[in-house]
């Protein structure tokens, strides 16, 4: 296992403690381009979480979001929301997602997020 870059812990560590919630950022992980804006971990699962509730068919499993394990210890994942994969010119989804990425697994990052235009 790769050890996490130590910066990017830091700006993890940041948007948790509350200091910043408006942090974009790109990253390169398993091959994908990831872009938008970080969230704090809780805010991300309650959000994850709502959307869940609101379904028909996978509302059961909104609970699983309402917790969290990680109390006291460095962040070990980055949670983007209104972000996209860069997939060519387009981001998918076009209307942004929630994603949670493994900072192991971010082989190259960028402070600011793409974005894209129809012209």
């Amino acid at each position: 296992m790769s050890k996490p870059d130590e910066l990017l812990v830091d700006i993890a560590a940041m948007v948790e403690s509350g200091q910043s919630n408006q942090m974009s950022l790109t990253v390169v992980a398993g091959g994908a381009v990831i872009t938008g804006r970080l969230a704090p971990e809780a805010v991300w699962r309650q959000r994850v979480s709502e959307v869940l509730t609101d379904s028909e068919r996978l509302s059961e499993f909104s609970g699983v979001f309402r917790t969290s394990d990680e109390k006291g210890e460095p962040p070990r994942h980055l949670h983007f929301h209104v972000a996209r994969i860069l997939q060519g010119p387009v981001g998918i989804p076009e209307t942004g997602g929630m994603y949670r990425v493994s900072i192991d697994e971010v082989s190259a990052w960028t402070v600011g997020d793409f974005s894209y235009s129809d012209q």
